[in-house]
């Protein structure tokens, strides 16, 4: 309920607008991230600072994790002042995409603790972060599901995808694949017009009023490719990571993904190219580099 204590670990790209809205809605919010400058910007918007993972899981009951690996994750939530050694939290809600694997151990062993695990990962960018309108993904026994449904409802549709571990995160990775796959395909078909002598623009007009539109058409090419900024808010390291956790897992499962390991090793040409801080749009730049041709109005 509004007042109460929330903690929230990790309050960077997507934590923050996520922290922002919960003050928003009434809660306080107790905070902890590496990076001091942004804990203090979110103390001067009404957030607690706290001192390590464990000192948040000491004065929350309910915490919030947004961080960007499964290396990351298992330490903060079960090593050295992590989130176990709390005394107080009972559910740790993680928005973080690890894949399943992590996702079960981490739920094994708060869950040795009493303490319950929720895998919850979104997708929406920065963007959906900040305007409430993220796909949060759950998958966590429905008595805990239903207690924390209209709090999550405060980033976004909220979907209950199982009552185990791991389930919401293959359906993220499956979400991130496709994503990266749209972009990647669309590069190279806009590149090759263009090289044609086709308007990108136009090109753009027809492709979504056609059978041919995607995420990538629609969103990110007109937002951040055809303008060069290359800005749409989501690193290539990230989208490198979460498609290699897909390939990988599908391939434990007897799955072989052609497709989506050809997505893997252009995400890691564009991660050797531009590096893993770069925009993920950068694909295009990959192709664009191959074709001699840029995609700009």
């Amino acid at each position: 309920m509004a007042g109460e204590l929330l903690g929230f670990v990790g309050t960077g790209r997507m934590g923050s607008p996520m922290t922002i809205r919960l003050l928003a809605a009434g809660y306080r919010v107790c905070i902890y991230d590496r990076d001091p400058k942004i804990v203090q910007e979110l103390v001067k918007k009404g957030a607690e600072a706290a001192t390590s993972a464990a000192d948040v899981a000491n004065r929350a009951e309910t915490v919030f994790l947004s961080l960007p690996n499964p290396e990351i994750v298992s330490a903060v939530a079960l090593g050295k002042d992590g989130l176990i050694e709390g005394t107080k939290v009972k559910c740790v809600i993680d928005f973080s995409t690890i894949g399943p694997k992590t996702a079960c151990l981490v739920a094994k062993a708060l869950g040795d603790r009493q303490v319950s695990y929720v895998d919850a990962p979104v997708s929406g960018g920065v963007s959906g972060a900040t305007q409430g309108t993220l796909a949060v993904m759950v998958s966590c026994p429905k008595p805990v599901f239903n207690h924390i449904e209209t709090l999550l409802a405060n980033f976004g549709k909220v979907f209950h995808l199982g009552e185990g571990a791991g389930q919401a995160q293959t359906m993220k990775l499956a979400n991130n694949l496709l994503a990266a796959a749209a972009l990647v395909v669309s590069s190279e078909a806009m590149v090759m017009g263009v090289k044609a002598g086709l308007d990108p623009q136009v090109m753009l007009d027809v492709i979504n009023s056609g059978s041919g539109r995607n995420s990538a058409t629609q969103d990110k090419f007109p937002r951040a490719i055809l303008p060069g900024t290359f800005d749409f808010g989501f690193t290539t390291g990230l989208s490198y990571k979460d498609v290699k956790l897909c390939v990988d897992e599908a391939e434990a499962m007897g799955i072989p993904m052609v497709a989506g390991a050809a997505i893997r090793e252009m995400l890691a040409v564009t991660h050797a190219m531009y590096g893993a801080d770069s925009d993920f749009t950068s694909i295009c730049k990959v192709v664009e580099s191959w074709g001699g041709v840029q995609v700009r109005k």
